[in-house]
């Protein structure tokens, strides 16, 4: 066989031309050797079923263990896995594209895997499960949203081969078996994904990878952010009083929620970075045995947002502001009073004004925990 295509991207003058010629590669049911941020990586698209028994031939995987699809988006992920549960979706948001790959259940009949060809879902699906990943190498991202469909990947290795980290070595260890490398050096992490298989609300790390299990399970955590304006008094109180009642909820104490995968944060619309609580905020909730002495203001950022599964706000303004910047957060955001009226700033008021502020926020957080699923 004649020896591969060899592209390397750091002589190339343009990086698009490097992705339009991998997809062409691809619709022509080559097997393509890509740089990831994790380790180089063997794809074929899952619309071609001779390239994919090809790269599983290579691979020789067990006949139980799907091959990877590789994917565009969490949103992508609920075609292929419609019911995905929460705990996976969560995973997904804060993951993707990243180091993580998921294995989910693929048992719904309106699931894509339906559309592949038949001997590419033998190999994908075996057991009716299937494992999805979002890279996150611009390369491979592009590569993706120009193919039809998923590709199909797995390392670019043989079975007993170390982990591939350059392109000199997927040469050195597919040789003619591949039909294009894209050779940008070193890849950015040198090992492998994390492997992480969801099964109703329990994750079980299969591969370390990347994060470890701690890591993996702290992101996997339900997390619920609470939003006012300046994150120096409502926001805080709410806080620290949703963090109590939470604990009572699941009869923990409020600092071991963490441990019991719930995180509670607070955070401004419009905070400066590192700011104390109000002092009459740190009183009030000193008088209900919470300590807000140690809070430091946050702004509401990117991270936040999608990472948080719940988001409540003190005001409609607040909420039309994260929605207006953050359109996808829109389903999980919502008014701390569910629309009956805003929670108003007691910022400059005595402290009785702060007190009646936290009694109207805590009775409607009571209204909340009693809604919430934290099995979710």
């Amino acid at each position: 066989m004649p020896a591969p295509l060899v592209i390397d991207v750091k002589q190339t003058d343009d990086p698009r031309d490097v992705v339009h010629r991998a997809v062409q590669a691809l619709v022509e049911g080559k097997l393509v050797a890509f740089p990831s941020e994790t380790v180089y990586i063997l794809a074929a698209s899952a619309l071609n079923p001779m390239a994919v028994q090809r790269l599983a031939a290579i691979r020789k995987m067990p006949a139980n263990e799907p091959l990877t699809l590789a994917i565009r988006s969490t949103d992508d992920a609920l075609d292929f896995a419609p019911q995905m549960p929460p705990l996976g979706l969560r995973l997904a948001r804060r993951c993707w594209p990243g180091p993580v790959t998921l294995e989910v259940e693929d048992a719904q009949i309106e699931s894509v895997i339906q559309r592949l060809p038949q001997e590419v879902q033998t190999l994908v699906a075996p057991e009716k499960r299937i494992r999805m990943r979002v890279p996150a190498h611009d390369l491979l991202l592009g590569v993706l949203r120009l193919v039809a469909g998923p590709l199909v990947m797995c390392g670019a290795r043989r079975p007993d081969d170390p982990d591939t980290i350059t392109g000199k070595e997927a040469l050195e260890r597919l040789g003619s078996q591949v039909d294009l490398l894209i050779d940008e050096g070193r890849s950015r992490f040198g090992q492998r994904s994390s492997l992480v298989r969801i099964e109703g609300n329990q994750l079980k790390v299969v591969r370390s990878g990347m994060f470890t299990e701690a890591n993996l399970k702290r992101m996997a955590s339900w997390m619920v952010v609470v939003v006012c304006t300046g994150n120096t008094c409502r926001s805080p109180m709410a806080e620290v009083l949703l963090r109590k009642r939470l604990a009572e909820k699941l009869g923990r104490m409020p600092d071991k929620l963490e441990d019991h995968g719930v995180l509670v944060l607070s955070a401004g619309i419009a905070a400066a970075p590192g700011g104390r609580a109000a002092t009459e905020a740190i009183a009030i909730m000193n008088e209900r045995g919470l300590d807000l002495s140690q809070h430091e203001s946050q702004p509401l950022s990117d991270r936040l947002v999608r990472y948080a599964d719940l988001i409540i706000t003190m005001t409609r303004g607040h909420r039309e502001a994260i929605v207006n910047h953050w359109p996808d957060a829109a389903p999980r955001t919502f008014v701390l009073s569910r629309n009956r009226g805003d929670v108003a700033d007691p910022i400059g008021g005595p402290a009785d004004l702060y007190r009646k502020c936290a009694d109207q926020i805590d009775a409607y957080l009571a209204e909340w925990v009693a809604t919430l699923d934290l099995e979710q």
